[in-house]
């Protein structure tokens, strides 16, 4: 079975954060802002004349995946629940800050462009990212229509 990304990091959430706002500056970025609440963590910038937001879902402390296989005393069974639960919120800031970083790294080596690379989080100007807006018309059209094959068909 595959091991997820950063599986045993140590590198807190706020480290991370703090490697996204400065690759942001080093690419480009002349705004940065940060928030969370509930269950979703925030980094919004503006780069290339674009804002773009990212949103991560940060897994629930009360998450059953996190308690531990075996019953152990009450205190050690919380303080076990706990790191696990710490060890996946550093997990995922960790990949935030790897998408972010290959995403620019990709834009600077001229592999893609801004645009492109980063299409599903540019906020439009009602809020919503190109994302919100795009993801339901996909859905309706695969939920609707014949696919075409990835390849054409080639014949002799």
């Amino acid at each position: 079975m595959r091991q997820a990304y950063a599986a045993n990091t140590t590198v807190s959430p706020e480290k991370s954060k703090a490697e996204i706002e400065t690759l942001l500056r080093r690419y480009g970025a002349d705004q940065f802002v940060s928030g969370w609440g509930g269950d979703k963590a925030l980094i919004g910038f503006r780069a290339a004349g674009r804002n773009i937001r990212f949103e991560l879902t940060l897994p629930s402390p009360t998450d059953p995946r996190f308690k531990p296989k075996h019953r152990t005393r009450a205190r050690s069974t919380s303080e076990a629940t706990a790191a696990r639960h710490e060890a996946e919120v550093r997990r995922r800031w960790r990949a935030l800050a790897l998408v972010i970083k290959a995403k620019l790294e990709a834009v600077s080596t001229g592999i893609t462009t801004f645009e492109s690379e980063f299409m599903a989080h540019i906020v439009m100007p009602d809020g919503r990212t190109v994302g919100q807006h795009v993801t339901p018309a996909i859905e309706a059209a695969y939920a609707g229509g014949k696919l075409r094959a990835l390849l054409p068909e080639f014949t002799s």
